[in-house]
């Protein structure tokens, strides 16, 4: 079992060595840094991952008619921004609520051993207190959405309940994960549209297999310390196959992105977006070198700008004239 001490002595987080510069470290007062890291605020990959489904489900929802005014076929700027504030705190609450369940887990491993609960930081009272706070605030703006989109968010509670469960009894926690980070799509749909359909559950089911390509990947940093500890992963039961898997759950999440923007009826520049999204997938599963976690680290931040690139092809598949 690998132990850094060096990282445990200088408080910096392992997992997150890479960002010594962030504006949490240098700027935040000493008190409210470790609440800071709680909420992975110095890491935003994973706020943007749980973001972007939202964002496209809000974006492919607006009405790409051509006798609508142009600036209608724009997603609205506050529900984006609603989003995206409501994905740094359920994102916030979701990590301390992990790190609260996995605490003892988090001890075990080299890459998370100095996070603020294990490393002594922060004590589970004061992680749950926090954790209840941030949940106020996600609540709040859930609330300010119409009530079947409150309705919808509220089914994604069981969920995010069980997920830091999951890996001790199956080697799928990333699918549990998938379908717990997508949800947005199905939120942003029902809060910009009113109602589900077809095109949001594809979304949906686009941002799942997304998910189980990227935290594979992701995983594949911890597989040593998790054969020894007994947590499971998709990085485990994949093993050396763990590529073609990944192309193939790209693959998927590919054909579920066009079979959207297809009966959304998106025009020509939401598919030539896909096929640079299509380019980026393959990059990453070609790329990545799972002997090395600065590699999977590295390719599994890439992923925000896989975010960017369809949520890009999305507005101009909307906005851009057919004709």
């Amino acid at each position: 079992m690998r132990h850094n001490n060096s990282l445990r002595d200088s408080g910096t987080v392992a997992d997150a060595e890479q960002f010594p510069n962030h504006w949490t470290i240098r700027f935040a007062p000493g008190c409210i840094r470790p609440y800071l890291r709680l909420a992975r605020i110095d890491r935003p990959t994973g706020t943007w991952l749980l973001l972007w489904p939202g964002w496209w489900a809000i974006a492919l929802s607006v009405p790409n008619k051509s006798s609508v005014e142009a600036w209608l076929k724009y997603p609205d700027p506050v529900l984006l921004a609603a989003f995206a504030l409501g994905a740094l705190v359920m994102r916030g609450a979701g990590c301390t609520y992990n790190d609260i369940i996995d605490r003892r887990y988090d001890a075990l491993v080299a890459r998370t051993q100095n996070r603020p609960i294990p490393s002594g930081a922060v004590t589970v009272t004061q992680a749950i207190i926090y954790m209840i706070l941030l949940c106020l605030v996600g609540a709040v703006i859930l609330l300010s959405l119409n009530t079947f989109a409150v309705c919808v968010g509220l089914g994604s509670l069981a969920l995010i309940a069980i997920y830091p469960f999951l890996k001790r009894v199956t080697y799928w926690p990333q699918a549990f994960l998938g379908l717990t980070f997508n949800w947005g799509a199905l939120l942003g749909w029902a809060a910009s549209a009113g109602d589900l359909s077809v095109i949001p559950l594809a979304l949906y089911l686009s941002g799942v297999f997304w998910t189980l390509g990227y935290d594979t990947i992701y995983a594949h940093q911890d597989k040593e310390d998790d054969a020894i500890i007994g947590v499971k992963s998709t990085a485990l039961i994949l093993g050396s196959s763990s590529r073609k898997w990944i192309l193939a759950f790209y693959l998927c999440s590919i054909i579920f992105l066009v079979l959207a923007g297809f009966v959304a009826g998106t025009n020509w520049f939401f598919y030539l977006g896909v096929a640079v999204a299509a380019g980026h997938f393959i990059w990453q599963a070609t790329q990545v070198d799972f002997a090395s976690s600065s590699s999977c680290l590295r390719i599994f931040r890439s992923n925000k700008w896989y975010g960017w690139i369809v949520f890009a092809a999305i507005v101009f598949g909307q906005v851009i004239p057919s004709h």
